[in-house]
């Protein structure tokens, strides 16, 4: 998986550009708008870097399910994907641990100890260690102690090392001269800066940089940017190592016979028709394969059978493949393959779409021409299946983006026999995220007037044929006012709050309304999902 796979998202892009705003701001004055702009940057942070975290749980689970079907071929790429696991886990423990330091040498009270009688305040500032433990960060605006611990004590020195070690090690996995490798060493960069004339051409290191005469709070933020940098980096790492397992799969270590029918049921008066062909083929030479006494002609390294169906039943065939070895010898690869003709068919179509949506009932219609519905036994390999009336309803248990393990299978009892009707392979897809809209709008321009008529943010799902609903449950509104300063109010449902509608009576033409946090919960029974961050630009 290459990085236009793993694109950097526009919520991760503002959040950088605010950083970078923000320490620019820091050269002026450690006001305390400019603290709190901090605090708003660092929780956008932990909360993007919790959901990096859990993409990249799904994608070792994955590894875990693929091992349980096939330890032989997943064992190299899962052992490796443990180890990044490992050395990620660790980096960042180590981080955690350093914020936890920072923050209690600055006078950060500790909830599981602090006195009965202290009060804790959701609105105060915190870090939540590695433990689960919560710490209140008492002097964010501390210039003293992140200097005395990264720079005098050469924390940060060791920092440096770390991910350096850490860098290393992953792009050990990848080919020279590749994208992604391109892309992590630049992730990871901790080269000093250029050396600037406007700052008198002084040199500075990474670790002055980042760390000298910079407030607790900029340097926790910092360091959760970091985090999250680290974290991204596992994600294309494991995702590609995740890729590799089918790429490997090519290799092989033993010959054997393989028959490719187009269909082990035909009808009367067609042909069925299959390809013959050894496993592993040697583009060198071609194997000689037999039916009976008939020599097989040849297609692609593969032997083409075709018989002609004359009347219904089952019919057995069987033959030999003679291969030569790189003695010079022939070896027999004996098969045995059988078909089945008959009138009936079974049709299969969903009354929707090509495709199963997870949490939802799928309707689905099912016929056999010549067969009687009572009799017909339809069975579902990834979820339930229920009928209702002549139809059926299919509920997914999981994602099956390819269709590789998703089948809907019917069959029919004739007398007195189970006899296979058809089959048919899908695609489940989770129900597509909806947007979050005000008035109608995903962002833009809006006129104040118009704004200000709308209650609140609804979550719509556009161009879906379902008729699912969602509804938003909570999002943050974030205004930018005067001297660029950004100021966040909550809401937990999906109407502005009266601080919010009060907030916005007073912005100006220009100003900007940044909405993200936004969880929706459609009435799939699904858990509440994050939809994309919105924008308003007030005219």
């Amino acid at each position: 998986m290459g990085t236009k796979n793993c694109p950097e998202t526009p919520r991760q892009k503002m959040i950088n550009m605010m950083y970078l705003v923000l320490i620019a701001l820091l050269a002026l004055n450690v006001a305390a708008e400019v603290l709190e702009s901090f605090r708003i940057v660092d929780a956008s942070l932990i909360q993007t870097l919790n959901n990096v975290s859990r993409k990249n749980e799904q994608i070792y689970s994955s590894f875990d399910a693929a091992y349980i079907l096939n330890p032989t071929k997943v064992k190299e790429w899962k052992d490796k994907a443990d180890q990044v696991r490992k050395k990620t886990g660790d980096l960042t423990i180590n981080i955690k641990e350093l914020k936890e330091e920072l923050v209690m040498r600055s006078g950060g009270i500790p909830l599981k100890t602090a006195d009965s009688d202290y009060i804790f305040s959701p609105e105060l500032p915190f870090i939540t260690t590695s433990k689960g433990d919560t710490i209140v960060i008492r002097r964010e605006d501390d210039l003293n102690v992140p200097s005395e611990i990264m720079i005098t004590q050469k924390k940060a020195e060791d920092l440096k090392k770390s991910i350096n070690e850490y860098r290393d090690f992953l792009i050990s996995n990848l080919d020279e001269g590749s994208a992604l490798r391109e892309s992590i060493i630049k992730q990871l960069d901790t080269s000093d800066p250029p050396v600037s004339l406007k700052e008198g051409g002084v040199k500075k290191t990474w670790e002055i940089l980042h760390f000298e005469n910079k407030p607790l709070i900029a340097v926790l933020t910092l360091l959760s940017k970091m985090q999250i940098d680290i974290q991204n980096a596992e994600t294309n790492i494991i995702s590609t190592l995740f890729s590799q397992i089918d790429a490997a799969s090519f290799k092989f270590n033993r010959l054997g016979a393989r028959i490719l029918a187009k269909s082990t049921y035909v009808l009367e008066g067609d042909q069925f028709e299959a390809e013959i062909f050894l496993a592993a083929e040697d583009t060198t030479q071609q194997p000689e394969i037999f039916v009976g006494n008939t020599k097989l002609s040849m297609r692609d390294g593969m032997g083409i059978y075709k018989a002609t169906a004359t009347k219904a039943g089952t019919f057995k065939w069987d033959g030999l493949i003679k291969y030569k070895n790189p003695e010079g010898n022939y070896v027999s690869y004996p098969f045995k393959g059988e078909y089945q003709v008959g009138k009936p068919t079974a049709t299969i179509s969903p009354t929707k779409m090509n495709v199963l949506y997870l949490g939802i009932a799928n309707p689905i219609s099912v016929s056999a021409p010549g067969v009687a519905s009572e009799t017909l036994e339809v069975t579902f390999s990834n979820g339930r299946i229920e009928k209702s009336g002549s139809d059926y309803f299919v509920y997914p248990a999981k994602v099956d983006g390819l269709g590789k393990n998703t089948t809907i299978t019917v069959n029919a009892k004739m007398n007195g026999e189970t006899r296979l009707m058809g089959s048919m392979p899908f695609r489940v897809k989770e129900v597509p995220p909806p947007l979050a809209t005000i008035g109608g709008l995903n962002g833009g321009t809006i006129r104040k007037e118009d704004f200000l008529a709308e209650d609140g943010v609804f979550a719509e799902l556009k161009d879906f044929d379902f008729d699912l609903k969602f509804k938003v449950t909570q999002f943050d509104v974030n205004l930018t006012g005067a001297g660029g300063y950004v100021r966040l109010y909550k809401s937990i449902s999906n109407k502005f709050t009266t601080e919010q509608k009060d907030q916005f009576n007073r912005i100006t033409t220009g100003s900007l309304v940044y909405i993200d946090n936004i969880m929706a919960k459609g009435d799939d029974g699904q858990p509440a999902r994050p939809l994309a961050p919105i924008s308003f630009k007030i005219r």
